[in-house]
C-alpha cells in the first residue's frame, strides 16, 4: 500500500496528506511499528492535516510531538482538520 500520510511524532494525534483524499479512500499509516487503517471522511486537500483518531470538542490538536491548537468541534477520526475546526494556540 501507498504510504499516503506522514506523521511527523509518535505522539501527534494527526497526519499530513501526501496527496489529495478522498471519502470513503482507506488509508495506512504506522505508528511505533503498528499499522492502523483509517477511512477519510471528506475530501482532504494534499498538505493539510488528518485526523489520526477521534478528537473531542476542547481537546489538544498534537503534531510535530506539539501542541497545536485546540479543536473546536469533536473531529472524527478520517476528518479533515484545518482552520474550520481548531484554534490555533500560537496566535
Amino acid at each position: 500500500m501507498k504510504k499516503l500520510l506522514f506523521v511527523h511524532d509518535s505522539a501527534d494525534n494527526v497526519a499530513v496528506a501526501l496527496k489529495d483524499l478522498k471519502p470513503g479512500e482507506i488509508v495506512e499509516v504506522k505508528i511505533n511499528g503498528e499499522s492502523r487503517k483509517i477511512e477519510i471522511k471528506e475530501n482532504i486537500p494534499y498538505g493539510h492535516k488528518v485526523a489520526l483518531q477521534d478528537i473531542p470538542r476542547d481537546s489538544k490538536v498534537i503534531k510535530y510531538g506539539e501542541v497545536i491548537g485546540v479543536a473546536t468541534e469533536d473531529i472524527s477520526m478520517g476528518s479533515h482538520v484545518h482552520t474550520h475546526n481548531i484554534k490555533s494556540l500560537r496566535y
